[in-house]
């Protein structure tokens, strides 16, 4: 047996959390909504905050009693529209109260979560759509439009429409509708045939439920990766997988640890700013804190930083699920740093979806944050894999140790059979409870990504990464991202990390690039957001550079940039950063072409 395969991690673990969780709950994801709606009808569930000009905040509530009966509803209306079985739903909104309201009705209906990001351009939302082959999309007005422009070209029976101000505060409500819903683009004067207004579906099946069985096998959610280094895959996740790794990440932040002090897990706060059509946000944010009673402060837009920051500060949410340009753009905010807005209030803080950069940990705890925690995992895990402790030794720099009933083995990046020992480097393949059953429509993608060793079903992960005496994972890089500088493998996450420890650095980028003079060898490149009011110069970058990295580690080309491009989750789109390089040597040699004639 392997060092990988005797889990040292789990001597590690922190007070309270099992080396095991099975037998798992042979049950629908939805079921745990059914559970806290029995237990606790009357707590609140959801937050929908508004700051209105000269008024402050104001909030308009939901309990755990009125979400259950309404995903009941449209759960029901669903099944009348036609819904089958097995058949996906395209979910086109923002974090809402609809998109919770959505997303158990799915599930309880017998469907399948497709959700999308609704700020997608329309030709990449009917790739996602169309991919899926769903019957039904559930949109905000403000896409109604664009659902209607690529319908034609899916298999798009019907569009169910909310409008963002549905569950807004009364006053609030009253003041979009006056002056702001005609001019963003919210307003629909008139539905397609075919197509249902939102409240509508649910006044027509009050009171109903739906009739069905969901097995644990059954598939629950087509997760689309995020698609940073190709196109976008639907990662098939059934009810167990989704069911598992919930347990295993309750578990993992249970009372018994001490995570929360003198608080119970139902007097958690959440902040919901994380994307809920992402994996992190339905199954880390939504699924476990309407597992635990908890409350979620809904944040509809993330990259409106003021209005999340002056959430923070009214509000005061405990529990903070973010990705690292979340948690910097936080940190570097004027109120933030100034000191006026304080982040005391959080009792857990996990950073996940990409690397969290040291100094933004660093920035977050020392301006009150009690602990930032760095945790990883992937859509084709269900949400997390590993996460460091909630209480026990923080590593900088690792994502932590894999949780309950998880194997994890390194692999030579050669062969990708053979075990790596441990501190050597390697690609992360994983075997758990919480594992996708493959790619949607894509058997090649599956069977590579999805391979068979010694009777078990591995997930090999494409990051590269290693593991320490004590069963703490750190990730390296991408394996598509690993650039060959001289000779020598490079891993541009690395690299991000150093610069971003220089003072005036806000984000950085970091990217192989053909080589300019060198045919067939590649350069390292690094697209520099600096903070306001700072100047550097690249000398002084890679001055700084050489006091952590080796020679062919230092970029030696630079570019200033406003703005890194990214996801939506806070994922750096390296190959846009390629592309944009190879942009503008194009149009430099077209000029130069021009001046010569």
């Amino acid at each position: 047996m392997t060092a990988y395969l005797e889990r040292p991690w789990v001597r590690n673990y922190d007070r309270g959390v099992p080396a095991t969780l099975e037998p798992y709950p042979q049950h629908g994801i939805h079921e745990f909504l059914r559970q806290t709606a029995r237990q606790s009808p009357d707590r609140v569930a959801l937050i929908t905050p508004a700051k209105l000009p000269g008024l402050g905040w104001q909030s308009a509530t939901m309990t755990y009693r009125e979400l259950d009966a309404l995903s009941d509803a449209l759960a029901a209306g669903f099944i009348k529209l036609g819904l089958k079985k097995g058949d996906r739903v395209a979910v086109v909104l923002p974090n809402a109260v609809a998109f919770a309201i959505t997303y158990f009705a799915i599930l309880k209906a017998g469907g399948v979560v497709a959700a999308t990001n609704p700020t997608y351009p329309a030709e990449k939302m009917r790739y996602q759509i169309n991919d899926c082959d769903a019957p039904i999309v559930v949109t905000l007005s403000l896409y109604y439009d664009t659902i209607k422009q690529i319908q034609a070209n899916t298999k798009v029976k019907h569009v169910i429409v909310t409008n963002i101000k549905e569950y807004l505060p009364p006053l609030a409500k009253l003041l979009f509708t006056l002056s702001k819903e005609r001019k963003d683009g919210h307003r629909v004067e008139h539905l397609a045939d075919g197509d249902y207004w939102f409240q509508d579906v649910l006044r027509n099946h009050a009171g109903q439920q739906p009739e069905g069985v969901v097995s644990p096998d059954d598939i629950g959610l087509f997760q689309y990766t995020g698609g940073t280094t190709g196109v976008s895959k639907a990662a098939m996740l059934p009810h167990r997988a989704l069911v598992a790794n919930l347990m295993q990440m309750m578990a993992w932040t249970s009372e018994d640890t001490g995570a929360f002090g003198d608080l119970k897990r139902a007097d958690l706060v959440y902040l919901g700013a994380i994307p809920m059509f992402h994996v992190y946000g339905l199954v880390v944010l939504l699924s476990q804190a309407v597992a635990s009673g908890s409350k979620i402060i809904l944040v509809a837009n993330p990259r409106d930083v003021d209005n999340l920051v002056g959430i923070i500060q009214h509000y005061r949410p405990n529990v903070f699920l973010g990705v690292p340009a979340m948690f910097n753009a936080v940190v570097n905010h004027p109120d933030v740093k100034s000191g006026k807005v304080s982040l005391d209030s959080f009792r857990m803080a996990v950073s996940g979806a990409a690397p969290l950069p040291p100094a933004t940990k660093r920035e977050f705890e020392a301006l009150g944050g009690r602990r930032l925690n760095e945790a990883y995992g992937m859509s084709e895990t269900s949400a997390g894999s590993h996460s460091n402790p909630m209480v026990g030794s923080n590593k900088v720099g690792s994502v932590g140790m894999p949780l309950p009933d998880m194997d994890i083995r390194i692999v030579s990046l050669d062969d990708g059979v053979t075990d790596m020992p441990v501190g050597a480097i390697g690609e992360i393949v994983m075997s758990g409870p919480n594992i996708m059953v493959g790619y949607h429509g894509m058997p090649t993608e599956t069977a590579n990504t999805l391979r068979e060793h010694n009777g078990k079903k591995w997930l090999y992960s494409g990051d590269i990464g290693y593991m320490d005496e004590d069963g703490y994972f750190y990730i390296v890089d991408r394996k598509k991202d690993m650039a060959l500088i001289g000779g020598f493998n490079v891993y541009p996450t690395n690299v991000e990390k150093v610069l971003k420890d220089h003072p005036a650095v806000l984000e950085v980028g970091v990217a192989a690039i053909p080589h300019p003079d060198k045919v067939g060898e590649e350069a390292l490149k690094a697209w520099i957001v600096l903070k306001p009011g700072m100047t550097v110069t690249e000398q002084e970058l890679m001055d700084h550079c050489a006091s952590h990295l080796a020679a062919y580690e230092i970029p030696r080309r630079y570019a200033f940039i406003q703005e890194l491009p990214k996801t939506l989750v806070g994922k750096t789109l390296r190959r846009e950063l390629v592309q944009r390089e190879m942009a503008e040597r194009e149009q430099a040699l077209t000029s130069s072409l021009d001046l010569r004639r």
